[in-house]
């Protein structure tokens, strides 16, 4: 189609917003072009158009729609009436990617995406993206996508799951979704959507080179390589330029045209005429092949990257002026003209109509409330309903099933002597896929081999492939698979193998997972239980990322449950709880798993067995919050603790108490994220002296909450010391144990208190 040239900007204006709607007004009224006949609802818009007339006055209503939407947020931020400028300009053509895919394909959206929501909102009708849209730029709690907490798209009945989006960090969660409503076949799990749905995906040309997205796209094709199913529909919307990096001119094409395994597509996000074929091939062929899908779709950005970002200040008014010439908007304006569908005078109302409606539904917004405290911020963060999941916890697992798993009623792991912690944990892990037809559990060498330390061994023989699976190695889309199976209503058990691979991934929770009840206000949520090999002590196999003690990333992370067990029977009755909380509450949890105590059987002799204990039976489970007491009488010392500090702990304080007769507590935490002060304040209460054991570093380690929690309950006048590794990486071989505190430094600190 050929398009006239727009007329240029009359004046070097620095309200580009302003010049770009006055563009729009003057080019409707000169414009004089030929006019045909106007099509029919069922007649192509244009000849050889594969968009209907229909179709396209809907795409461009929706455009305006996000137009308006944009000039509205700019003009009422001055007014303090809308918190959020960051707009869809240029980008309105992501609109057909709404209108060619349902509203029961999960969306993961880029944050220019109001072209996109003002389509997909055209699936339920009764439903407003204007007034949706104007509550949440006003950050108003009636928002119905984060309840005012963020300006996120998203909405629960059209299946837009809200997050931002700045990094790509969406990516892997999305590519993980379009796997699982895959796998949901293999499992005999119904899925919450239609079980031909895709997942969508939409990010920037910028965000597309960001390491996460990078991993999101070679894990697709890794998936597809093996050929194995993964529905996804990559959309970089490209407008060639990042805030006010640019670039590279052909870079996306080039980059991705011809990746293996990743089927790429091009469409033009300006033109609704002409582009709309090329998106309509790349959805089909997404949906009919099942094969992870590029689309990459020309976009523009006019206005800025957003309200503050004044472009004249840094780029030539020639530069702007050609730029605003390729508005989207234009294009479309002369597609209804020309094909006779709308007078000028036509469309200059249906322009000055939406205007009205955005500006009245804002100035409506801005009159709703706005979350006033802090207890309503919080709200959807960390839901906790004690009871449910007491009673969730101690529900048994089908008799049948347990039998077929554990090899028949003699093998049941209650039937077995005592076992140490390594044991524990696989047969509560064997229970729980056993009470959880829904849960996976996957990671690295976690199937046929078991895990390095063969805490899996036994579960791919028992639940198959289809349940228990390796992964590629990669943590980031380890966790993302976790948050797609969430997503379609499964309960994930990622395993992540060393805890110092998380870190290469904390973001896939701290800023994906562990947001989206917040973001959602409770509407979504990801529940997973993620295990994670942990802390240092592991003799003969070491060094700074297989003995990393710092877990001070996972402290930091709000609405995450963090709990470590020291011996076998607690691990089993924290894991029921852990995955409790997980089902009922959607929780994001994490169990460290202290690896130098996965083996041990032995307390304070060779051969005395006393850290090997019996398994629990099912109804029981370890309350939220709820440590474990040693010597609960005893008040001359307590010692408070965690993880590989406890047996430490038992054996200091058995030579404390002969070497100088005190009476010594040895309190484990066991829940480390959120740690309960009050129980802690309960049991230093007596104290005629404190240590504080921790294992991880001297900085931003546990031991500064109890610290905290000591004081803050009006104790900090007891004696008091901490005992805590140095701020130092691990180094190898026996070098580890100058870094980390041992039993000698337990005993030195109990002197010092004398």
């Amino acid at each position: 189609m050929s398009v006239p040239q727009p007329i240029a900007a009359r004046h070097k204006g620095f309200n580009r917003a302003e010049i770009v709607d006055q563009n729009f007004v003057e080019f409707v009224r000169e414009w004089r072009g030929d006019i045909g006949r106007p099509p029919r609802d069922d007649e192509p818009v244009l000849p050889g158009s594969a968009l209907d007339a229909k179709g396209f006055r809907e795409l461009f209503e929706s455009q305006l729609i996000s137009r308006h939407l944009d000039l509205m947020a700019r003009v009422l931020r001055v007014q303090n009436k809308v918190f959020y400028t960051i707009g869809s300009s240029g980008h309105e053509g992501n609109a057909m990617v709404a209108r060619l895919t349902r509203h029961t394909d999960p969306a993961f959206l880029h944050y220019r995406s109001g072209g996109f929501m003002a389509e997909r909102f055209r699936k339920l009708p009764v439903m407003d993206p204007v007034m949706d849209s104007a509550l949440s730029f006003a950050a108003s709690s009636e928002d119905p996508a984060s309840g005012g907490r963020h300006k996120v798209w998203g909405s629960k009945p059209l299946w837009v799951l809200p997050q931002t989006s700045t990094i790509a960090s969406h990516l892997p969660k999305a590519l993980g979704t379009a796997i699982a409503i895959e796998q949901a076949r293999r499992i005999g799990h119904t899925l919450p959507i239609p079980a031909d749905s895709i997942a969508i995906c939409s990010f920037g040309d910028a965000s597309s080179n960001h390491a996460t997205a990078q991993t999101a796209f070679n894990a697709a094709a890794w998936t597809a390589y093996q050929k194995l199913p993964a529905p996804v529909l990559f959309v970089c919307e490209d407008n060639g330029i990042g805030i006010s990096v640019k670039t590279p001119g052909g870079w996306v094409a080039n980059n991705f045209r011809h990746r293996a395994n990743l089927d790429y597509f091009y469409a033009d996000g300006l033109d609704l005429a002409g582009g709309y074929a090329d998106v309509e091939r790349a959805v089909a062929h997404c949906r009919a092949t099942r094969r992870p899908t590029f689309l990459h779709l020309g976009t523009t950005r006019i206005m800025g990257h957003a309200g503050t970002d004044f472009e004249i200040e840094w780029r030539s008014v020639e530069e702007l002026v050609a730029l605003e010439a390729t508005d989207p908007l234009l294009r479309s304006a002369v597609i209804a003209l020309a094909s006779g569908l709308y007078t000028r005078d036509e469309l200059l109302e249906l322009n000055e109509s939406i205007r009205r409606r955005c500006f009245a539904a804002a100035e409506d917004a801005d009159r709703r409330p706005r979350l006033t405290a802090l207890a309503d911020v919080m709200a959807p963060l960390a839901p906790y309903t004690p009871d449910a999941v007491r009673a969730e916890a101690t529900r048994e697992a089908d008799p049948a099933e347990r039998e077929r798993v554990f090899g028949g009623e003699a093998k049941l792991p209650e039937k077995q002597p005592p076992r140490h912690l390594a044991i524990q944990i696989g047969q509560a892990l064997h229970d729980l896929m056993a009470k959880y037809p829904e849960s996976l559990l996957f990671g690295e060498d976690v199937a046929q081999k078991g895990g390095v330390y063969t805490v899996t061994k036994g579960l791919h023989k028992a639940f198959r492939n289809a349940r228990v699976f390796n992964t590629l190695l990669d943590e980031t889309m380890i966790l993302g698979l976790a948050q797609g199976y969430a997503n379609m209503g499964m309960l994930p058990m990622p395993e992540i193998q060393y805890l110092a691979y998380f870190h290469n991934a904390c973001d896939q929770i701290r800023g994906e997972a562990a947001s989206l009840q917040f973001f959602s206000n409770g509407q979504y949520r990801n529940p997973m239980l993620m295990r994670v090999a942990s802390l240092g002590y592991q003799r003969g196999f070491g060094g700074h990322f297989h003995n990393d003690n710092s877990i001070a990333a996972l402290r930091d992370i709000p609405g995450l449950v963090v709990g470590c067990p020291s011996r076998g029977d607690d691990a089993a009755t924290m894991l029921r709880t852990l995955a409790a909380l997980a089902k009922v509450d959607g929780r994001v949890t994490a169990f460290l798993e202290p690896i130098a105590l996965y083996m041990t059987k032995d307390l304070h002799e060779p051969g005395d067995g006393q850290w090997q204990f019996a398994y629990p039976p099912q109804g029981e489970a370890m309350p939220l919050g709820e440590g474990r007491v040693y010597g609960e009488d005893a008040d001359d010392l307590v010692i408070v603790t965690f993880g590989n500090g406890v047996p430490m702990s038992l054996r200091a304080a058995r030579r404390i108490e002969s070497e100088r007769g005190w009476k010594v507590r040895v309190v484990d935490l066991r829940w480390l994220v959120p740690l309960n002060d009050a129980f802690i304040a309960t049991q230093v209460a007596t104290a005629k002296r404190i240590l504080v054991v921790d294992e991880g570093r001297k900085s931003a380690g546990v031991g500064e909450g109890v610290i905290t929690a000591i004081v803050e309950a009006g104790l900090g006048h007891v004696p008091l010391r901490r005992v805590v590794g140095a701020d130092t990486f691990t180094p190898l071989a026996g070098a580890a144990f100058l870094v980390l505190p041992g039993d000698d430094d337990i005993v030195a600190a109990a002197n010092e208190l004398a």
